[in-house]
């Protein structure tokens, strides 16, 4: 029962998500920030713990060896002292001296039954540990007291009965000081070969990274400025950086086309709106010059909505064509928008050659306001060369239709017939004298062709003749 005023602790199944985020936060938080710095740190894991493996493996394949010196140590000089051992008929014992006697005095004891016959000076503990092993068969024993000793029970038998025991003792601290006189060294050895490690390491991921960091800055700084450079394959790269090479520049390639889209949209924009601002501009500056009647007030206001229609009209075909250029499809008669055209620009420039179009009725695959777009740049660059006529021509064809702009004023050369619809693409004073900025006819053939049509400059007896191919309603 829970207990009044004291609220239940949730369980660990009722903690709230996080609580974990939390922690995983906090644990990712400990990791370095940097790619090197989280290799150098995985190298230096990695190298601690093969080293202390190693390490661990050698100390105790160095005591199995070190324990096995002693126990054969301890059999030679048993079996050397029960070579003096005579074992009579009658069961009883006798022990030869040797010739060095000294053997007897150095940790040996020599029983029957469980009787000592010979006993060397030893402490108590270490007399008691051998009396245990008498009368009992091989064994080993070790004991502490006084010091570490280990001791060896080697049987003497007569007719299958153990009738005889040597025990043989060896001091261990010999040993025991080589095995901390090793571990001692094999600890500094894995401390220096760890730290060696975690340094080189990083040394080698810092100059391996390198590369990647300075072509990431490149990128960087290439793609903000909008500059041409790429890496291309003139330097020999690792595999891995090559392919990230050949991906960064398909990266800036994608961000130069987009780029470049965005510029040629805004400069399409600002071309085609040049117009309907400016008529606005004038009516507004001809309405305020002085008072006006309201005839002539209710006139500008209507143009000013007009050419304010037509720019919305304008923004909306640009924009959508350059969302989604499929949307250019539509159905419209190719005749009447020619003809709206032409008197649109009789209307907003009566002093230029007026603009005629005739020919026959045909429908078209395009939107009335996709062709208005297509025509308008033609029908402002023959008004700024024609000398007394402009002409649109519409002729029927099996596969779709053809409208041809045609002015009557000096035309291209032949060798320019290409290059006029290269964007900003200007050819001098004497050869181009206006002040347009080479949009017009790129627009114009870039939305026809985006439509499945096409802009071309047919020859002509005078003047210049564009011909609009179009893809059948």
């Amino acid at each position: 029962m829970r207990r009044p005023g004291r609220a239940a602790r949730p369980s660990q199944a009722e903690q709230p998500p996080r609580a974990g985020l939390a922690r995983r936060r906090g644990l990712s938080g400990t990791l370095p920030a940097t790619l090197r710095g989280r290799l150098a740190l995985l190298a230096l894991v990695t190298t601690v713990l093969w080293v202390a493996l190693l390490t661990a493996a050698f100390n105790v394949a160095l005591h199995e060896i070190l324990r096995r010196q002693a126990d054969d140590l301890l059999r030679t000089r048993a079996a050397a002292v029960a070579a003096t051992v005579d074992i009579r008929a009658d069961g009883t014992i006798a022990v030869r001296e040797p010739g060095d006697d000294g053997a007897l005095d150095s940790g040996i004891w020599i029983y029957r039954g469980a009787r000592v016959v010979e006993r060397p000076a030893a402490p108590g503990p270490l007399q008691r540990s051998a009396d245990a092993l008498a009368g009992k068969g091989t064994r080993f024993a070790d004991t502490s007291a006084p010091r570490s000793t280990r001791l060896y029970a080697m049987p003497l038998s007569s007719r299958g009965v153990q009738v005889a025991t040597v025990v043989a003792a060896a001091s261990l601290e010999p040993y025991l000081l080589t095995a901390r006189s090793a571990l001692a060294g094999s600890l500094g050895l894995a401390l220096l070969l760890v730290g060696g490690v975690y340094l080189v390491t990083r040394m080698v991921i810092g100059r391996a990274l390198r590369p990647v960091s300075t072509m990431s800055d490149q990128a960087s700084r290439w793609s903000r400025y909008g500059a041409a450079q790429r890496f291309g394959a003139r330097e020999a790269r690792p595999t891995e950086l090559a392919a990230l090479a050949a991906h960064l520049d398909q990266l800036l390639d994608r961000q130069a086309a987009v780029l470049r889209r965005e510029q040629q949209l805004t400069a399409e924009l600002s071309h085609e709106l040049r117009n309907p601002l400016a008529r606005i501009t004038a009516e507004t500056d001809w309405l305020t010059a002085r008072p006006r009647t309201a005839d002539q007030s209710r006139s500008s206001h209507q143009a000013i909505a007009a050419a304010a229609t037509q720019m919305a009209q304008i923004c909306r075909t640009l924009l959508s064509e350059a969302r989604q250029p499929s949307a250019a499809a539509g159905r419209c008669a190719a005749l009447d928008v020619a003809r709206a055209v032409a008197d649109r620009s009789r209307a907003e420039h009566p002093e230029a050659p007026p603009a005629t179009a005739s020919g026959e009725p045909v429908d078209v695959g395009v939107t009335p306001e996709l062709l208005e777009r297509v025509l308008a740049p033609l029908l402002d660059n023959a008004r700024r060369y024609a000398a007394r006529a402009i002409t649109l021509e519409c002729v029927r064809l099996p596969e779709g239709a053809r409208v041809f702009v045609a002015d009557d004023g000096p035309g291209v050369r032949a060798e320019h017939a290409e290059a006029v619809f290269e964007a900003g693409r200007r050819f001098g004073p004497e050869a181009d004298a206006h002040d347009g900025a080479g949009l017009g006819l790129p627009l114009a053939r870039r939305l026809a062709r985006a439509a499945g049509g096409d802009i071309t400059l047919v020859p002509a007896p005078r003047g210049a003749r564009f011909q609009v191919t179009l893809p059948p309603g």
